[in-house]
C-alpha cells in the first residue's frame, strides 16, 4: 500500500492544474466508480466532466486544508475558487483505493457565501 493522502492530493492537484489526463493515468483504476450526479457512471465519464470544468474554469485555485486517512479511504477537505471574487466551493471528496489506484471517488461542494454571520468561518 502507497502512501494514499499523498496521492490522493497530488490527483486532485493535478486534475485542478489542468493535467487531466495524466492525473487519471498516473492514479486512476480506469474500471473504478464515482458518485457525482451530475455525471453518468463510470470514471471516463468523470474525466470529461472535469476537462469541461477546466476549459470553463482554467484559473481555478485549490488549497487543501485537511488530509484524513483511513486504510484505503482518504478524505481531502478543501477550498476551490472557481472564479476568483465569485464562486467558491468549500469541497470534501472521499477517494477509495484498491491496487494503489482511485477505484471510487465521492465528492460533495458547498458554496463560501460572500458574507455570513460565522465568525469561525468555514475553514
Amino acid at each position: 500500500m502507497g502512501d494514499h493522502k499523498k496521492d490522493a492530493v497530488d490527483f486532485l492537484q493535478m486534475v485542478v492544474a489542468g493535467d487531466i489526463e495524466k492525473a487519471f493515468q498516473k492514479h486512476v483504476d480506469m474500471k473504478g466508480k464515482h458518485h457525482n450526479p451530475f455525471c453518468v457512471g463510470g470514471v471516463e465519464s468523470l474525466k470529461k466532466g472535469m476537462i469541461e470544468n477546466d476549459a470553463q474554469f482554467p484559473h481555478k485555485n485549490f488549497m487543501v486544508k485537511h488530509v484524513l486517512g483511513d486504510g484505503d479511504l482518504v478524505s481531502v477537505h478543501s477550498h476551490l475558487v472557481l472564479k476568483p471574487g465569485e464562486l467558491e466551493l468549500a469541497t470534501t471528496h472521499l477517494l477509495r483505493f484498491e491496487s494503489g489506484k482511485i477505484a471510487e471517488l465521492w465528492d460533495v461542494a458547498m458554496s463560501v457565501p460572500a458574507e455570513s454571520p460565522n465568525q469561525d468561518g468555514m475553514f
